[in-house]
């Protein structure tokens, strides 16, 4: 889903807390520091959370825990088998013990430390990358990359190049179907099978499988199936041209 900034965000989020300075500077560190996470609204009381829940269905509830009427705590009692993630939001450390008990994914202290903030990002995806794992998605053969409706599931198959904008990569489908993604290039790299994806430039990472043609006339320029010419770095063409024999024989 796209985040305020145009990117593709890999969660969703709404933020619970009844304090208007509360929801509001959380949501601008998150927007401004936290790419990952798409902030689909902010709710004042419990009440309002719940409708927000039934509405966006978020993946990550940031919770406050002291509001009136009704606490964070009993908001998740009305959430026997909840299917998102929740991170309490408190200005109190006392509250800890019983938010693991909670079943919390993380325990975030006011005023917001950006730091600690990043490391539980960086845990909520570890926890959904390890759900979807073991429902069955294997990072060898599909990869998973976020859409406005949630996320597409792809064939390796369907990926021809991967392209390095700065924090974010630039994925060239099969089909035209095109996304920018939050995710560097070099995560890329680690996650895909280095049998089929090849790094050919700091900038570009291709599928061996949808190469059409290789000149050495002008340079080093691989064709891909997409028509695009994507440049080799002179220090890796006899690594390329190893991995393309190596993949000759074994057909």
């Amino acid at each position: 889903m796209l985040n305020s900034q145009g990117v593709f965000a890999n969660l969703t989020a709404i933020i619970v807390d009844d304090e208007l300075h509360g929801r509001e500077n959380l949501k601008v560190i998150i927007e401004k520091y936290c790419p990952e996470i798409e902030v689909l609204g902010c709710a004042d009381s419990v009440l309002k959370a719940n409708e927000l829940v039934t509405t966006f269905n978020p993946e990550v509830v940031f919770l406050d825990i002291n509001m009136p009427v009704l606490d964070g705590f009993d908001f998740l009692d009305g959430y026997v088998d909840r299917n998102f993630m929740v991170v309490f939001v408190s200005a109190h450390e006392e509250f800890g013990i019983r938010a693991v008990k909670a079943g919390a994914a993380d325990y975030l202290l006011k005023p917001i430390n950006i730091k600690e903030l990043k490391h539980t990002i960086n845990k909520l995806l570890s926890i959904k990358n390890k759900y979807l794992k073991v429902e069955g998605i294997h990072e060898t053969d599909k990869i998973i990359l976020p859409a406005t409706h949630g996320f597409d599931l792809l064939s390796i198959d369907e990926l021809i190049r991967l392209e390095a904008d700065g924090c974010y990569t630039k994925v060239v489908i099969k089909g035209g179907k095109n996304k920018m993604v939050s995710r560097t290039l070099k995560d890329f790299e680690d996650t895909l099978p280095k049998d089929f994806f090849f790094r050919t430039h700091k900038s570009h990472l291709i599928n061996l499988k949808h190469i059409k043609e290789y000149s050495n006339l002008s340079g080093n320029i691989v064709i891909m199936t997409d028509g695009s010419k994507v440049e080799i770095s002179r220090r890796k063409v006899p690594e390329f041209i190893l991995k393309i024999k190596s993949r000759l024989n074994a057909i």
